[in-house]
């Protein structure tokens, strides 16, 4: 078994995300998954049976009409991983928090405790919010510009880490014989004044096994790709092809050496939509049979504005040039998304239907075929350093058992992916090194 081993996270969206509103019509997935925790604990689960570092639970907090099943009637992350921590032993939790419209204070506690409460399996996505929306949920009239977000994300994160820095690892001594319970001199204040926080801490809640949560992040803009490098542990991406991969894991990689940081400490792991059968030519029409049943071109024209800012297109002639001024309220929104929508749309000369249709024309996956083709496929793209491991997309639960019963065990023959836990946190299971305590 190579030292090197390929890493896998479940990355569920219960009832149907983007691209996806009619998942919840399987009768194999319950139709109030979403909120469902035996659901939850049941995926949970079959994800550790199957030795996955973690389970990743996506969030945001502004809906429209045109949203997503999953994203209408969803459990708040961390209240759902606190669940899954005292119904699992060794699989990661991973919660997205945005750090646009939370306190750095607040996430510090919230997250350490889940670390606690599952004995050091806890991780953070953090996101800036895309959803320009979100603003009105939270008092402000219009949403950060993308600039600020990125700005008051890095600090927001290096503040929490400066948090979960409070409690050196010895410094409850809890001697009943002395009547000493803490060591004053072994928690530390944090004091922090900077552009968007001011923070004196200390954190009220100690260091769990593995020091502090691990950090996620995605974001393929310059400013996503530049935080990734300077605060992740984990970096989440798309990567259509096995060379963009590449260029992606290099580029990721460069940018955190340039940091002064260790580019194996900071991991690649891509999504990946997963389609098995007997024979490849079955996978196909799988993929196929699902890329039309799961969604219409009606409902890829509600959801086609999220990009944009959640802008109505519906007010547009759908055969009339596509309308390149709805770019503008993007501005504050998934800009770089949208930006590639329109600019494909100008250099191909297309209609609001014409684009809308592109956007959900099927793309043949990489990851579709027999157990033994997707098990190739995983390997050759992990060891041509593409990738350290996969993001696995929860959809038909038919698919994710046979991925984990046929496929998980063709990675192990390979010696590409562990046949036992490493360890008992996430730290461990990752081969990440638990963060030193600086003060």
């Amino acid at each position: 078994m190579s030292k090197r081993q390929l890493k896998l996270g479940a990355l569920t969206m219960g009832v149907g995300g983007p691209g996806r509103h009619n998942l919840w019509l399987d009768p194999e997935l319950p139709a109030d998954a979403s909120v469902n925790i035996d659901w939850y604990i049941d995926i949970a689960r079959q994800a550790e049976a199957a030795l996955f570092d973690l389970i990743f639970i996506v969030d945001s907090q502004f809906i429209t009409p045109g949203s997503p099943p999953h994203y209408l009637n969803r459990l708040e992350p961390l209240t759902l991983l606190s669940a899954l921590a005292v119904t699992t032993r060794h699989i990661g939790l991973v919660g997205t928090l945005t750090t646009s419209y939370n306190e750095p204070y607040n996430v510090a506690r919230r997250l350490a405790s889940l670390d606690l409460i599952s004995k050091g399996r806890a991780g953070w996505n953090v996101v800036t919010s895309g959803d320009a929306g979100t603003a009105g949920n939270y008092g402000r009239d219009e949403h950060y510009d993308y600039d600020t977000r990125y700005a008051r994300a890095e600090e927001h994160v290096q503040v929490v880490q400066g948090l979960w820095q409070s409690w050196e690892d010895d410094a409850f001594v809890r001697d009943r014989a002395s009547g000493r319970y803490f060591d004053p001199a072994k928690l530390h204040a944090l004091n922090h004044k900077g552009e968007h926080f001011g923070v004196v801490g200390p954190l009220n809640l100690q260091r769990s096994p593995q020091g502090q949560p691990v950090i996620f992040q995605a974001g393929d803009s310059e400013q996503g790709r530049d935080l990734g490098a300077a605060i992740a542990d984990v970096v989440f991406t798309h990567a259509p092809s096995l060379e963009q991969g590449q260029q992606f894991y290099r580029d990721i990689k460069a940018r955190a050496q340039r940091q002064g940081r260790d580019p194996e400490q900071v991991l690649v792991l891509p999504g990946a939509e997963v389609y098995v059968a007997d024979t490849d030519e079955q996978a196909r029409a799988i993929e196929r049979h699902y890329h039309e049943a799961d969604h219409s071109f009606e409902q890829a024209l509600l959801e086609f504005g999220r990009s944009f800012g959640w802008h109505d297109f519906s007010q547009y002639e759908l055969d009339a040039p596509f309308p390149v001024q709805a770019l503008e309220a993007a501005r504050n929104s998934f800009f770089t998304a949208a930006k590639r929508v329109t600019d494909q749309a100008v250099s191909q000369n297309l209609t609001l239907r014409q684009a809308v249709q592109a956007s959900r024309t099927l793309r043949p996956g990489t990851f579709v075929g027999s157990p033994e083709t997707v098990a190739a496929k995983m390997a050759e793209w992990f060891e041509a350093r593409a990738v350290d491991g996969f993001n696995i997309y929860i959809g038909h639960p038919e698919q994710f058992r046979r991925f984990t019963e046929q496929v998980v065990p063709l990675l192990q023959e390979r010696g590409v992916y562990r046949r036992e836990y490493p360890g008992r946190t996430l730290r461990e299971n990752l081969g990440l090194d638990i963060p030193r305590n600086v003060r």
